[in-house]
């Protein structure tokens, strides 16, 4: 199933997505995340509707660097051994079609990450790597932008990783039962016409199981959290020379199973 977050002239919604069109429900976030059916609605064109961010402000974002192994071969650096993690504020999250804004007075290094998303639905403390699954509510496409100057003069990530626009989200959240295997989605990054990413799931040094335990085992987990799992490489910071993301790019990101979220860019 693949849930839509949505606003029509009637005000914002979710709802069931079926090819190219979402039926409306009156559910809220919380009814879904707790299992509650959805009775039959009007069925609209998701042409005709504006499609949003699937989760607004979850409790919180949690991220994890480097955990793909070809992203560390980019960077010529050991693998971790244990998850690096931060977070993004939840401010940050926009959905597809909106626009990453920045100033350049603040940032002229702002770069791509096409990362799988997690969404919990259930409360998660203490889990096994064994149970972990069982709390995954489902998944959705996250563009993790990073602004790289920043990150690196301040020595930690937090700043350079939340900026307003930063975490385009979307296009819906696809529930768990749907995905057989979370380690073995292809994800792509296109910057304008040029496919930038390319790469699967399979490189990831944590998997999903891994880091939904490791997270847990110091902090609880509540339904609708967000997990942003790493990406892999061809980000532009280390491409010779290095590419950023400039006034007037469209900059599209996708999982296989999930969809594909697109941004355009301005920088003021």
């Amino acid at each position: 199933m693949k849930w839509v977050r949505f606003q029509d002239s009637d005000g914002i919604f979710y709802g069931i997505q079926e090819g190219d069109s979402v039926q409306k429900t009156i559910l809220t976030w919380d009814d879904i995340l707790a299992g509650r059916s959805a009775d039959g609605g009007q069925s609209v064109a998701l042409s005709s509707v504006k499609v949003l961010a699937p989760v607004a402000r979850p409790s919180k974002i949690v991220a994890v660097g480097q955990n793909y192994m070809d992203h560390c071969r980019e960077q010529n650096v050991a693998p971790p051994t244990r998850p690096i993690l931060f977070t993004k504020f939840t401010t940050s999250i926009i959905g597809t079609g909106d626009t990453i804004e920045f100033s350049e007075s603040l940032t002229q290094q702002a770069d791509y990450e096409v990362e799988l998303a997690v969404v919990i639905g259930k409360e998660a403390r203490k889990v096994s790597e064994e149970d972990a699954l069982d709390h995954v509510f489902g998944y959705t496409v996250v563009n993790d932008v990073s602004a790289r100057d920043l990150q690196y003069s301040d020595k930690q990530w937090v700043r350079a990783k939340s900026l307003d626009t930063f975490c385009p989200m979307g296009p819906c959240v696809v529930t768990a039962n749907e995905i057989a295997d979370p380690q073995a989605l292809k994800l792509r990054t296109t910057l304008n016409d040029t496919i930038m990413q390319d790469s699967t799931t399979a490189e990831m040094i944590f998997d999903v199981r891994h880091l939904i335990s490791f997270c847990s085992q110091a902090f609880t987990l509540l339904p609708g959290d967000v997990i942003l799992t790493g990406t892999p490489d061809g980000v532009g910071k280390f491409r010779e020379p290095p590419i950023f993301l400039k006034d007037g790019d469209t900059v599209t990101c996708e999982v296989e199973g999930i969809g594909q979220i697109s941004n355009p860019v301005r920088v003021i």
